[in-house]
């Protein structure tokens, strides 16, 4: 698999590998325990089968999941050094609930077709992306949608977390100038707009259930079934 991604790149303010591959993204250190809570708090305190989508570095998994037994955490990524590092952090923390990091583009038809995927459970009770749909052309973002909704346990959500506008504006300067560097960067890349990705996770049946602020101007959305 080429290291280099096609529509994505995770890979920006991440700092260089440890010598087993262990990639320190400065973000985590701000947000883990705030996702945390949501994440943990959305699976209603109950076991969970977790697949997380871009999953970067694997800090989240290896965090998340070792202060919560009850999750089962699949990671994926496009990015391979992204799976070695998402490896090697579950190895390091001695996390056991932290699943192989597996290869997933979600623009890829495998995933939009809601078909069975190698390695992965059928469905899951949480399918979650930190930091993806700014860092990514907006087709990721529908498609994304498209293979999550039909991969939902019943009762089952899909969150988000990342830097949000709302009604066409930033929430703060600083995201603002995020979005300038994105689009300067890549022209296909861009803070999103709440309205525009609530109605691309509607298109799926997913409606937004609940939407939290975050550290540093972020947003955790979490959507589930409309009817589940």
């Amino acid at each position: 698999m080429d290291d280099k991604p096609r529509t994505l790149d995770y890979a920006a303010d991440i700092a260089e590998a440890e010598a087993d591959g262990r990639l320190d993204a400065p973000a985590f250190h701000r947000n883990k325990d705030a996702i945390a809570s949501v994440l943990i708090g959305a699976a209603g305190d109950r076991p969970a089968e977790l697949l997380e989508i871009a999953c970067g570095t694997g800090q989240h998994a290896a965090y998340i999941a070792r202060m919560w037994p009850e999750v089962t955490w699949w990671p994926t990524d496009l990015v391979a050094g992204h799976l070695t590092s998402t490896d090697a952090w579950a190895r390091f923390t001695r996390t056991s609930n932290v699943r192989p990091a597996i290869a997933l583009d979600v623009c890829g038809s495998h995933w939009t077709s809601g078909a069975r995927l190698d390695g992965l459970p059928q469905c899951f009770d949480l399918i979650f992306a930190a930091n993806m749909i700014h860092i990514a052309s907006w087709q990721v973002t529908p498609d994304f949608f498209k293979g999550a909704a039909p991969r939902l346990h019943p009762g089952g959500a899909v969150i988000l977390y990342g830097p949000l506008k709302r009604g066409g504006a930033h929430s703060a300067e600083s995201n603002e100038r995020f979005d300038e560097s994105l689009r300067a960067r890549n022209p296909d890349w861009g803070v999103r707009d709440l309205t525009d990705v609530e109605q691309a996770a509607a298109g799926q049946g997913l409606v937004l259930r609940e939407d939290i602020a975050m550290p540093a101007n972020n947003t955790c959305l979490v959507f589930r079934p409309l009817v589940s």
